[in-house]
């Protein structure tokens, strides 16, 4: 039987005791809402931003503990960011609110955080049958991950919404897009500020309900153009090294 290390011991108090919030950005949620909401691990804040819901997901999500916050302004990046304006912890994750990926993954993310050892983490995520990530929205996404290998240099192999880093350093990013491209442009920002960018796998599962966004071909070119939208931008010196 192994005993932990006084390093194992004192980054386990450190996770326990840690700020963190998870940002999940809802738009007609109510069917994966309790399952997601159940899985936020103990002492974390889930925030919750209904970018117009006409479900009743906004009171599913208060009555199971969460934190609601509203944005009218409809896009996948506008309430990922108001998400990150309305957090208050230290170390702020990201996590869709549709069932196809779990928030309890994001564990060793904050642990990695935390310890050092990188400034912004992302899911790379692993489909768990054929109907999870269909083939369009996987295409897409490999031809973002190599258009971002040439602006940046970094091989990342997903552009996942499963993510944390520290709030201040991720606000003095500056980040404007607010439709499809947030989550590239996150990375691309940090690129450019020298953050330590890391991935690792996470399980991705079928989601709940129809996409908003890559569900079909049209959703998924929507959100290619304004991906290359962002890989277009030229480098912007905001934001330092966290």
């Amino acid at each position: 039987m192994t005993t932990p290390s006084d390093e194992d011991v004192s980054n386990e108090r450190e996770l326990v005791t840690a700020s963190v919030d998870v940002v999940l950005p809802c738009l007609d949620e109510a069917g994966a809402l309790p399952w997601v909401l159940s899985r936020i691990p103990s002492g974390w804040r889930a925030l919750v931003v209904d970018n117009g819901s006409v479900d009743g997901s906004a009171d599913i999500a208060r009555a199971l503990g969460a934190t609601v916050v509203q944005e009218e302004r409809r896009g996948f990046g506008a309430a990922c960011h108001t998400g990150l304006a309305a957090a208050t912890a230290d170390i702020v994750c990201f996590c869709d609110c549709d069932a196809s990926l779990d928030p309890g993954d994001l564990v060793p993310f904050v642990h990695r955080i935390l310890a050092g050892e990188s400034d912004l983490m992302l899911g790379r995520r692993r489909p768990q049958s054929r109907t999870a990530w269909p083939a369009h929205a996987r295409a897409g996404n490999l031809a973002l991950s190599r258009l971002l290998r040439r602006r940046t240099g970094l091989r990342l192999h997903d552009l996942g919404p499963l993510r944390a880093a520290r709030r201040e350093p991720l606000l003095a990013l500056g980040l404007t897009d607010r439709r499809s491209g947030y989550p590239l442009q996150m990375v691309v920002r940090a690129a450019d500020a020298g953050w330590r960018i890391a991935e690792s796998d996470v399980p991705y599962r079928p989601r709940t309900g129809a996409s908003k966004v890559t569900g079909t071909w049209r959703g998924t070119w929507q959100a290619v153009r304004d991906m290359s939208r962002v890989l277009a931008e030229p480098p912007v010196q905001e934001g330092a090294r966290p």
